[in-house]
């Protein structure tokens, strides 16, 4: 049977919009986001979600109503009317939230037209912030995403062999994280951005550029599809830079693990160390109160004082402004410890830290981890061991 969201972990997180939207003197907010009304109502199916401030929240199914109330933990789940009931349905409220990074145009004017006098204001903000903060219910879903990455990491070393081609490797991990329940690719916010299950990319190939906004994205199958495992073959003695996700009940975990067919270049292997003591000295103090800009300083001036700054989170004079995303439902959630990110961290929130070091035509090597902030320090989501996977 599927793990459903409780009733009281739905009804926690309708209060802490509730509380939001109040202070932003509004009436209550149309959900309209897929991710956001599965947060919300415990349910991923084609629907609106209402929450007024004050009275009971409602979900608007256009299909499927009857999957959606099996799943779904609120008390009121209709059908989706007709646009000229829905006036008469949500009632006289006027002042409206609506998440302006992910609604359409077309669609916010199709709720103007059936709302008419409502105004807009925009709350993407305290959604994603409200959903940062991950309970322990969350947090027990995400260490079981975990232990399925883990599991399939530990596979590695039966199947990778070089001569095989990048797709080939790809191929053999994402067919065994299918096997073991994966729910497929995570679902990323960003307009115009897009994400496999993962990257297996090696040498040279892993240092090619695309549009991805990460430090690393590899070279991929074509133009259309710019990122990830090309068909290059994987040679002796070059990185192997494996970065997955994995997915289950929602909840997205991250993790990259650097293999090797036999040895790595003295300067590949000692930037590999460095990633791995960045990510220490950040752990340390992802706890709250932290300030992400000032984390992302440290991880910068950590790579400086090693000289190795210019490849540091990307090839030079491409270097992505990160060192760690914020994850959960999605693997592009906010904060981000990066530049301009000031607002101390919380107890709960969850990060993929990623440090990692590219170094053009040679390869790409770092490390990356799931952590929950903890009470005193960063909280390991993702169990497997750093070290390099020889093979």
């Amino acid at each position: 049977m599927p793990l459903l969201t409780p009733a009281a972990e739905s009804a926690r997180r309708l209060d802490l919009l509730r509380t939001a939207l109040a202070g932003l003197g509004l009436e209550g907010a149309l959900v309209l986001q897929a991710v956001d009304v599965l947060w919300l109502s415990g349910t991923r199916q084609n629907a609106a979600l209402w929450v007024p401030v004050e009275g009971e929240p409602m979900l608007l199914v256009r299909k499927s109503l009857a999957r959606a109330r099996s799943e779904s933990p609120l008390a009121r789940v209709v059908p989706f009317p007709a646009s000229r009931e829905l006036a008469p349905l949500l009632g006289p409220s006027r002042r409206l939230g609506l998440t302006f990074d992910t609604v359409p145009v077309a669609v916010q004017q199709f709720w103007s037209r059936a709302l008419p006098g409502a105004e807009w204001t925009d709350v993407s903000g305290v959604v994603r912030d409200s959903r940062s903060v991950k309970s322990p219910w969350e947090l027990d879903r995400m260490r079981d995403t975990a232990r399925l990455l883990g599991g399939v990491f530990r596979e590695i070393p039966a199947f990778l062999r070089p001569g095989m081609r990048e797709v080939d490797l790809a191929a053999e991990i994402e067919v065994r994280m299918r096997r073991a329940g994966n729910e497929g690719s995570p679902r990323v916010r960003g307009f115009n951005q897009e994400f496999f299950m993962g990257l297996a990319i090696a040498g040279g190939a892993a240092t090619a550029p695309s549009y991805f906004d990460g430090p690393v994205t590899g070279r991929g199958l074509s133009p259309s599809s710019p990122l990830g495992a090309s068909v290059d073959v994987i040679a002796r003695d070059v990185p192997v830079l494996l970065d997955y996700t994995a997915i289950l009940g929602g909840y997205v975990t991250d993790m990259t693990r650097i293999a090797v067919c036999g040895e790595l270049a003295p300067e590949l292997a000692r930037a590999f160390r460095v990633a791995r003591d960045i990510q220490e000295e950040v752990a340390r103090s992802l706890a709250p109160g932290a300030i992400p800009s000032a984390l992302f300083a440290t991880a910068c001036r950590r790579a400086e004082e090693a000289g190795l700054g210019d490849r540091f989170m990307g090839p030079p004079g491409a270097q992505a402004r990160f060192v760690g995303h914020w994850i959960g439902l999605e693997l592009d959630e906010v904060p981000v410890l990066a530049p301009g990110f000031d607002t101390p961290l919380r107890l709960g929130q969850t990060i993929a830290l990623e440090p990692k070091f590219v170094f053009p035509g040679q390869g790409a090597v770092g490390i990356e981890n799931t952590w929950a902030v903890g009470e005193r320090a960063g909280e390991r989501i993702t169990d497997l061991p750093d070290d390099l996977i020889r093979v």
